[in-house]
């Protein structure tokens, strides 16, 4: 017997289990029953005549499952009439239950999770301790699985109360990224960038993963949009403020409520190419209202996703930012530089405005420059920085890009 184990999850596992297990013993009904606060959850059930379905409960001290654990009635009973303890228990006689297997599911730790159990409606005189030897067996993979999914329950549950936290206590700052135009050396906008103050100390990216597989993705990009959005009333109104979010947020509720009043003639909203678009008639729709209150839109990461520059297609944007998988090296690499001189082409030809992320070097700035983007952002022109530095900049011309100019 062989299992996909990427294919299939743990419940899914549990199941075909059953059904292996049900199918080789002859039996009508299988089941996993969990022990909860004193009642019998079950938690699978195979078996096409079944009288019970999952989620269905009832008394613990009412069932099989519990005097079978407690040593009251005995794992396998190849008549379960010919057992007096059974005879009290009314299922016996109203199912009615024949032949009954059930044993313990013990986890690691050794607590009784609850049992593992197959029945029939008729006696069974063939059962033997073989076969209670199999239905062990497979109880201790059942019990694997549960102890595999409970972990991953637990660790789901930390990631979620951990993002809690961090939206709650704004356990974040935001740090801007300067973007400089090259005809005229100066600012043209900033690009807001979180940053996490919050344990374990990691790079924004796998905040943001952490808060998607929790389902906080929406809940964390809002909070910290709102954040970065206070800097524009401490910009000059001809300074544009980049804010990020994913296409799922976009298509929010919230994300409407935040851009209802914001000066958006002053805003770029950053849509990530890496992040896979559902449907983009509908997300072209939702930017319609906003692109006419003035709101600029950007495409973010272009050359590195795998949406094939289908955002850059199908959305129009005003402004397509270069990734720097496609700027690093770029002097040395006439690949790059025939790649960003047809986006420089593209661009000019929509009405789109080049902006180069992850320039580190002169020599990367000086091949920008020659294949045609408009605007650069890096650390060679300036780190992610306080809003107090950050408005310090404004007018003053770059002395990275005059030394080269």
């Amino acid at each position: 017997m062989r299992f996909d184990t990427e294919a299939m999850s743990s419940d899914a596992h549990i199941r075909k289990v059953l059904n292996i297990v049900r199918t080789h013993l002859d039996m009508d009904v299988g089941f996993v029953a969990e022990f909860v606060d004193g009642k019998r959850v079950f938690r699978h059930v195979d078996g096409d005549q079944s009288p019970v379905a999952p989620g269905d409960s009832g008394l613990l001290e009412d069932s099989y499952c519990q005097r079978v654990v407690d040593g009251r009635l005995p794992e396998l009973m190849t008549d379960a009439c010919d057992n007096a303890e059974a005879l009290t228990i009314s299922a016996t006689r109203e199912l009615p239950v024949g032949a009954h297997m059930s044993v313990p599911l013990r986890l690691p730790d050794g607590r009784v999770f609850g049992t593992f159990c197959c029945f029939s409606f008729l006696a069974n005189p063939s059962l033997n301790a073989r076969d209670l030897r199999i239905l062990r067996a497979f109880a201790a993979i059942v019990a694997d699985l549960i102890h595999e999914e409970l972990d991953a329950q637990r660790e789901l549950k930390q990631k979620r109360e951990r993002i809690e936290k961090v939206i709650a206590n704004q356990a974040f700052h935001v740090r801007y990224q300067p973007i400089y135009r090259l005809n005229d050396e100066t600012v043209a906008g900033f690009e807001a960038l979180a940053r996490f103050e919050a344990e374990p100390y990691r790079s924004p990216d796998k905040w943001f993963a952490e808060a998607d597989e929790v389902g906080l993705g929406e809940e964390l990009e809002i909070a910290l949009a709102r954040k970065a959005l206070e800097a524009l009333s401490e910009f000059p109104k001809d300074v544009l403020l980049s804010v990020n979010f994913s296409p799922a947020t976009i298509m929010t509720s919230s994300f409407a409520q935040l851009f209802a009043t914001l000066p958006l003639d002053r805003v770029v909203l950053e849509v990530t190419e890496h992040a896979a678009v559902a449907n983009y008639t509908e997300l072209s729709a939702r930017l319609h209202p906003f692109r006419l209150r003035g709101l600029l839109l950007a495409v973010d990461d272009a050359g590195a996703g795998h949406s094939s520059f289908r955002h850059v297609l199908d959305l129009r944007p005003d402004t397509i930012k270069l990734d720097m998988s496609l700027t690093r090296n770029i002097d040395r690499d006439r690949g790059r530089q025939a790649l960003a001189s047809a986006l420089s082409m593209f661009g000019r030809a929509m009405g789109s405005q080049i902006v180069a992320e992850g320039v580190e070097s002169e020599a990367e700035l000086d091949a920008l420059r020659r294949v045609g983007v408009t605007k650069v952002q890096g650390y060679l022109t300036g780190r992610p920085m306080p809003l107090a530095d950050a408005v310090q900049l404004v007018g003053v011309k770059s002395k990275a890009l005059r030394k080269r100019a």
